[in-house]
């Protein structure tokens, strides 16, 4: 199935294939079957945990999967590893090295981090922002870019979409699981003041997924569809068909 939504988002015009990484399943490996499907794609990793998944072990499972670096996109988290910021920023440090043709984002929700991402990554990957505090979040990302040398990293978001009879529900009950996961989601969802299933989109048809990934796209550099589906396979595919661009 991978290989297959691989190449029909190839065939819909997007510009990048990202997929997500667990405990259950590696997002490297699925990473791998998207390559095949769709050559011309760039590829997307969100994100690698850092206690899980140490540098070293990112460079042996790109080399083990084959996987060529320079189409790569490498989303790293902190994960449970402290202090944070510092954890985030030797991984960063030790991928350039390792992996240097690889783009590497930090994960990033509130001010620190998403200075240190404009300070060191090529991308901050956003995630649960509507588009206004994807604004905010690019103000912290730039006081960030006043602290590098040369180039500027891309602000990246993730944006859950829903489409069908029961997309509003799939909506909500992912976002309700996320606002209670730990005290950083907690107080982000609380600053945020919004009711439960407001921070994605939830639709029945293209014209609605359209409208609502505008403002998504208007605030940041590189929206990124992640899809909420029922389990069904083509369920993947009417995401795709939904928001594919153009």
């Amino acid at each position: 199935m991978a290989r297959e939504l691989a190449r029909r988002c190839q065939e819909l015009g997007f510009h990048s294939l990202w997929s997500n990484d667990d405990a259950r399943a590696s997002g490297l490996e699925t990473l791998a079957h998207f390559a095949t499907g769709a050559p011309q794609l760039e590829l997307g990793v969100g994100v690698l945990a850092l206690d899980r998944h140490p540098p070293l072990k990112i460079k042996a499972e790109i080399d083990r999967l084959g996987l060529d670096p320079a189409r790569l996109w490498i989303g790293v988290g902190s994960g449970q590893l402290r202090p944070q910021l510092e954890a985030v920023r030797r991984a960063v440090g030790e991928l350039r090295d390792l992996i240097p043709e690889a783009r590497i984002a930090v994960a990033a929700m509130r001010p620190r981090l998403c200075r240190l991402g404009g300070e060191i990554a090529d991308a901050v990957l956003l995630n649960w922002m509507l588009p206004a505090q994807a604004a905010i979040a690019r103000s912290w990302m730039e006081a960030g870019v006043e602290e590098r040398s040369e180039g500027r990293p891309v602000l990246a978001t993730y944006i859950r979409v829903a489409v069908g009879p029961l997309a509003e529900e799939r909506l909500r009950t992912e976002e309700s699981r996320y606002r209670e996961m730990n005290e950083a989601h907690r107080q982000h969802f609380a600053a945020m003041g919004v009711a439960v299933g407001s921070v994605g989109i939830a639709a029945l048809r293209r014209a609605e997924v359209v409208a609502g990934l505008e403002p998504y796209r208007s605030a940041v550099d590189l929206a990124i569809v992640r899809a909420l589906v029922t389990g069904e396979e083509d369920s993947l595919l009417a995401v795709a068909e939904a928001a594919a661009p153009g």
